[in-house]
């Protein structure tokens, strides 16, 4: 069960910010796999953004992460419900 899984979080997750906004960047994977990588974005707010697409690399995951935050802005992620991305 995934609830019972530990998990390897890539060195690219952490804070992000840009302007007065500040979000967590989660890129996680099963510890101990050659699993696909997943992504959620969580607002200080609150708020959390899940990605259902998986990652081959952590550096595609977080490529996903910064072409959303240029196309629809950091905002989008602040103060969000719970929602799925891309």
């Amino acid at each position: 069960m995934e609830d019972d899984c530990d998990f390897e979080h890539s060195p690219l997750s952490g804070k992000f910010t840009r302007g007065d906004i500040t979000v967590d960047v989660e890129i996680y994977r099963t510890a101990g796999t050659r699993d696909a990588w997943r992504m959620e974005v969580v607002s200080i707010s609150g708020g959390c953004t899940r990605w259902h697409e998986r990652f081959d690399t952590e550096q595609d995951a977080y490529r996903a992460f910064l072409a959303m935050v240029e196309v629809d802005g950091l905002a989008s992620f602040a103060g969000a419900k719970p929602k799925l991305g891309h």
